[in-house]
């Protein structure tokens, strides 16, 4: 497949964090080659911590300062956090009609999201969180068709935000891909990235260390030193 150049990209998640994991190293790329990269981040993070003492209303503020100086870290250009409760996410038409205006408000060359149809994976010994997958659907049905039609969400249209038409969508999936992105450069991007979400983070030279073997078995067939790897669907 044709190297990607993109002018736009955009980043959809469920969680922060969930983007750097999975394509920071490629958006890092995005950004380095004059790409404006934007994240938007679906839901609040409340949940995501082990510390008793710790509210919801605390952590919040945290992961989302956390996020602010990950996309800092790639040379991503903004974050956007719509604010839905972690953990309760769901497939709804408010949920895709709030990603739809920020897809028409940036017009993405290309959208990055984690692929819903990964439910599990026996090989590597987890299951899908449910909030990535509904991430996942929403964004592919915002992406198409309900961006480019402008009679979907009326009153969107009727306010300025116009129909887009995404070109590319690269799904996160840890177990397939039939596209790979050189991260060797922007690897070093990719864990400050992490590195800056401390709160769910312990050991980031753990972390770094099972990146690099993951990286380096997706680059390896392609002659990469460390790479990332996804799903990739031209639309036409």
């Amino acid at each position: 497949m044709n190297k990607l150049k993109p002018k736009v990209v955009l980043g959809v998640a469920a969680h922060p964090d969930d983007l750097d994991f999975g394509a920071s190293g490629t958006m890092a790329g995005f950004a380095k080659n004059g790409a404006a990269v934007h994240y938007l981040i679906i839901t609040d993070g409340s949940k995501g911590s082990d510390d008793l003492n710790l509210s919801s209303a605390e952590l919040i503020k945290i992961r989302e300062d956390e996020q602010r100086n990950a996309v800092k870290s790639i040379g991503g250009k903004s974050v956007t956090f719509l604010g839905y409760p972690d953990g309760e996410l769901e497939v709804t038409m408010a949920l895709k009609k709030d990603i739809v205006k920020v897809i028409r408000t940036l017009k993405p060359d290309v959208v990055i999201t984690m692929d819903p149809s990964m439910l599990y994976s026996a090989k590597r010994g987890f299951i899908n969180h449910p909030d990535h997958r509904a991430a996942g659907q929403a964004t592919l049905d915002s992406v198409f068709p309900l961006a480019r039609d402008h009679m979907v969400f009326p009153e969107l249209f009727v306010n300025g935000y116009l129909p887009h038409k995404t070109q590319t969508v690269l799904l996160t999936n840890f177990d397939t891909n039939n596209f790979v992105v050189d991260i060797t450069e922007t690897f070093p991007n990719k864990i400050a990235a992490l590195k800056a979400h401390a709160s769910q983070i312990g050991d980031i030279d753990e972390v770094k260390k099972w990146l690099a073997e993951v990286a380096s078995m997706i680059g390896k067939p392609a002659g990469y030193k460390y790479a990332e790897g996804f799903v990739r669907i031209d639309l036409r």
